[in-house]
């Protein structure tokens, strides 16, 4: 056995060990005297919980949850604004990575939870939260390099769930935002919160959708990060389709990734009208980014440089998770001001 997980295996194995014993003498209580899925006091058992229990293929893994998860640990910002949305801050003991700042109405309740981590935190750091359930943004939350792999994490007796954008299928829609969501609510056993939750983000899209159409379509450069290079999105990224909601046309659609580096010269013959930033730690603030490009004599004749049209997002905002609907909007008010007047 390897002694990564010695020091964290008795309490967490004991810890679930003891749950699990005292489940199956209520069970047993129930089953012999009790017929209406309730114990002696009139309380629930796991097995009568409605909807439970529940099977997710996730990634590649497939996990069966007899009951919601009640002490989940989010990795990376989306995750955790997500779980907010749907009214489970009972159920968080840790976030890590912030991206950006947190939507207004979340805030307090996100700065209520225990940061873990700046960035990814460690194996041995989550498993001092003796969560049950850990839900990864990005791939990296489980990293096997960095000995956060899901298998690690099941063999601590930890249930894992990563962000469905990041299972390999190379592609992001906002069915998969939609979907993401039901999927948790279904896990936490909150699947009415879920669909309205869904209803209020739809309605947001549907509203800044239908402000704009008709509008001819603002060609939009996404600049990312880069300098030798553009780094910027593609068009299987969740961005592209947000563009297009919003009234506009991702002017590198036919890159076939979701990301990827263009050349200067390719957006200089693209002469894109709106650039849009992206906002996230680690990749230059705002206005670093707005200095470099309005610098550089080679994009000068761009439109969107020449007449400094640029609509910021958070990179969360491009993210599967609920910011996405709110980029629409934004999105929109920059490609058609005239629309939201």
């Amino acid at each position: 056995m390897s002694p990564l997980f010695t020091p964290a295996r008795p309490r967490g194995f004991l810890r679930a060990a003891a749950a699990a014993v005292a489940l199956s003498s209520v069970l047993l209580i129930t089953g012999c005297g009790s017929s209406d899925g309730t114990d002696g006091d009139g309380k629930a058992t796991a097995a009568a919980l409605a909807g439970f229990p529940v099977t997710v293929d996730n990634c590649g893994v497939r996990t069966t949850y007899d009951e919601p998860p009640s002490r989940v640990v989010t990795i990376h910002q989306h995750p955790a604004e997500l779980m907010l949305a749907l009214g489970l801050k009972d159920r968080m003991v840790g976030t890590a990575f912030p991206d950006s700042a947190v939507l207004p109405e979340l805030k307090r309740d996100y700065e209520a939870i225990p940061e873990l981590a700046e960035k990814e935190p460690s194996f041995e750091k989550i498993l001092d939260a003796e969560p049950d359930f850990v839900y990864g943004g990005y791939g990296s939350a489980f990293a096997e390099n960095e000995g956060r792999s899901r298998k690690a994490f099941a063999d601590a007796g930890i249930d894992t769930y990563l962000n469905r954008e990041y299972c390999g299928r190379k592609r992001a829609t906002m069915k998969d935002t939609y979907g993401e969501i039901r999927t948790i609510g279904k896990v936490f056993g909150v699947p009415d919160r879920a669909d309205e939750l869904v209803t209020d983000l739809q309605t947001r899209v549907g509203k800044a959708a239908a402000k704009v159409e008709g509008e001819p379509e603002v060609p939009v450069f996404v600049y990312d990060s880069g300098d030798k290079s553009a780094f910027t999105a593609g068009g299987k990224s969740l961005g592209t389709e947000l563009i297009r909601l919003a009234g506009g046309e991702n002017v590198f659609a036919d890159l076939d990734d979701v990301f990827g580096d263009v050349s200067w010269e390719q957006v200089v013959e693209r002469k894109p009208e709106v650039i849009a930033l992206y906002d996230y730690a680690g990749s230059g603030s705002v206005r670093e980014k707005k200095k470099f490009l309005l610098s550089q004599p080679a994009l000068a004749d761009v439109p969107a440089v020449r007449n400094k049209r640029f609509v910021v997002l958070p990179l969360t905002a491009t993210l599967v998770g609920i910011r996405s609907a709110y980029a629409v909007e934004d999105l929109a008010r920059g490609l058609h001001p005239e629309s939201f007047r």
